[in-house]
């Protein structure tokens, strides 16, 4: 193995672990809606479209797909067995309105994913294949990682970093990071831009970290403000008119 494969490697490494943490980073509240036995105003969409961003990065990864990209297909399949188990909890806690809705997305979702599997194996060979695949991954993981966006919006409107927590964006600034020099060094543009918009993305949110981590004392979170900072959009309610609201 030559340098450039030996670098190769080691950012698909670093960036298996720095996903990993993204992944897991929700069993907070889903320990906590198991222990309610209630998903309150938790939002169960971000965990069903991340769903599909894995399976959709998952199958673009595997060698019949695009080369060189296993690593892409590890962590990915990895973080879909994640998913789905948050989206089972999730369904098992809703209420019938919610239960109802999230069903349909995943439903939606896991149509989605065997439309391309079908095309992309009986309609498509090549380079054909490795393009209607990588197109569909580049999109979803472009909308992953630009959902915290309403959250980075709330810390410049409240001045306040309570609900940005530092390790996440953290987390996804070294992941975006990780495997858009992954995408580079092997020059595959469907790994690289996706996560060149997250390595922007987190580097913004560390920049407003930096702006605002001492505008004021953070108030505890109500169970609405707290939801789905993970990975998703939050449902939050209106702060109060204070030096400290939400973010």
């Amino acid at each position: 193995m030559d340098a450039h494969h030996a670098l190769h490697f080691t950012f698909g490494i670093f960036g298996n672990a720095t996903a990993l943490f993204l992944f897991l980073a929700p069993l907070i509240t889903f320990k906590r809606i198991v222990k309610g036995k209630s998903t309150e105003q938790f939002s169960g969409i971000p965990y069903v479209m991340t769903l599909l961003n894995c399976l959709l990065s998952a199958w673009y990864g595997l060698p019949f797909v695009s080369e060189h990209n296993i690593l892409v297909s590890t962590i990915n399949g990895t973080g879909a067995a994640i998913e789905i188990i948050y989206v089972i909890i999730f369904i098992t806690y809703a209420g019938k309105k919610e239960r109802t809705k999230i069903l349909g997305l995943f439903t939606f979702v896991l149509a989605v994913f065997g439309v391309v599997v079908f095309i992309s194996l009986f309609a498509l060979h090549g380079h054909g294949r490795k393009l209607f695949c990588g197109l569909a991954a580049t999109i979803f993981s472009i909308i992953m990682y630009g959902s915290p966006l309403s959250i980075m919006r709330m810390v410049i409107k409240t001045k306040s970093v309570e609900f940005m927590p530092f390790f996440l964006s953290l987390f996804v600034f070294l992941c975006g990071t990780s495997w858009f020099v992954f995408g580079l060094l092997g020059k595959d543009p469907f790994v690289a831009v996706p996560n060149g918009f997250g390595c922007g993305l987190g580097t913004m949110q560390l920049i407003l970290y930096a702006i605002y981590r001492n505008r004021g004392e953070p108030k505890k979170p109500t169970s609405a403000a707290a939801a789905d900072v993970e990975l998703g959009k939050p449902q939050l309610e209106k702060p109060s008119k204070s030096p400290n609201g939400n973010a």
